[in-house]
């Protein structure tokens, strides 16, 4: 007998992950050659372009939520996986200490300053500067305009001689009690003054992080040079505060759900998730609707799906056991990228479409290679 092609919603329903009181059902994916006889599942381009798309949720310079529809989860693990480690950034990396009697060790300085992040002018740092290269050993480093930035910060703390006597505030009884990130200052060097002057100088993303507390005559001096790096290398270089991603969740009423019991199945959900509306004249008259002689009445209704954490607290109660099935979209990614202030988050993902598409011309040059 000929194969009969599946139905649209046939189709939709293999791509559901089924969410179940105890178990997780339908986790892997079927849709690959030769798993449903007389379909042609091989890998399309046109196909591909055809069921792919990208939905923004939010749009912000610091954070940013999007939807990737219609690809693979090898696909949507990459992008996460560049944009926290392949996407490169500005951050500290040599620290030269030339006084510290604070509390704090010299590593331990070292280390808070390394991990502050900073943002400025976004031609210089992504255009205009340029990767360092490491000395071997015994060398002089190159430390030039275009591959390294100088901050420094000299602060000392001295007694407040306008103090009240009665004073116990730290901050009103001395000058420079506390030293916050502010107070590192940028050194331009050569064309570096093209690129970062005015609202484009390089400076910290939060002026008010805390580095170290100073007490009357506890100085810290030092001189900072800054280098371009990947998240691979060390976190700091990272571009992301978090880059992660969620399987779109998926509800769906089966019975209807009314009164009183729709307002309980709404609380079963995060904010937002389920809607109450009133049975309109229309559905209390058709037949077979479930809403006959129930007009006025409020009903459940899925409102934003994606709100959902999918706890499965519906599924504890007895009166919704058969009236509602829970699931997730296998091909529908909801993305949370958090900048940390160098990039705009939306940019990060777009710089790892960019890393994607040059590791996989990489790959393909090397196969072209191992043929020769």
């Amino acid at each position: 007998m000929p194969h009969k092609p599946p139905t649209q919603e046939e189709l939709e329903k293999r791509k559901i992950v089924g969410v179940n009181f105890e178990t997780v059902t339908d986790v892997s994916s079927t849709d690959f050659p030769g798993h449903y006889p007389g379909e042609d599942h091989a890998w399309d381009i046109e196909r591909f372009k055809k069921g792919f798309s990208v939905e923004f949720h939010q749009n912000d310079p610091y954070e940013a939520s999007f939807s990737l529809i219609g690809c693979d989860a090898s696909i949507a693990n990459a992008f996460r996986r560049i944009m926290i480690a392949d996407v490169p950034t500005l951050a500290i990396e040599n620290v030269f200490i030339w006084n510290n009697t604070s509390v704090i060790q010299d590593e331990v300085l070292a280390h808070r300053l390394g991990l502050i992040p900073f943002t400025g002018g976004r031609e210089g740092l992504h255009e205009f500067l340029k990767w360092f290269e490491k000395p071997a050993e015994g060398e002089q480093p190159n430390c030039t305009d275009y591959n390294t930035v100088e901050l420094s910060l000299d602060i000392k703390c001295e007694d407040n001689d306008d103090a009240d006597s009665k004073e116990t505030d730290p901050t009103k009884l001395y000058h420079h009690a506390h030293v916050y990130a502010k107070d590192i200052v940028f050194k331009p060097i050569g064309r570096q003054e093209q690129y970062f002057s005015g609202e484009n100088i390089i400076r910290p993303v939060n002026p008010d992080i805390l580095i170290a507390k100073l007490r009357p005559g506890q100085q810290i001096s030092l001189t900072m040079h800054m280098h371009k790096g990947v998240g691979s290398d060390h976190a700091k270089f990272s571009p992301v505060a978090t880059a992660s991603y969620r399987i779109m969740p998926t509800i769906t009423i089966t019975q209807p759900i009314l009164g009183r019991d729709a307002e309980k199945f709404q609380k079963c959900f995060p904010k937002g998730v389920i809607g109450l509306e009133k049975v309109t004249a229309k559905e209390a008259a058709q037949k077979g609707s479930g809403y006959r002689g129930h007009e006025g009445e409020l009903k459940a209704v899925v409102v934003d799906p994606k709100r959902d954490t999918v706890s499965r607290e519906v599924l504890r109660h007895e009166e919704f056991k058969d009236k509602v099935k829970l699931g997730r979209r296998r091909d529908h990614f909801i993305y949370l990228v958090e900048s940390t202030g160098q990039w705009e988050s939306d940019a990060i993902f777009l710089e790892s479409v960019s890393h994607l598409k040059a590791k996989a011309k990489s790959l393909e040059q090397q196969l072209v290679n191992m043929v020769r």
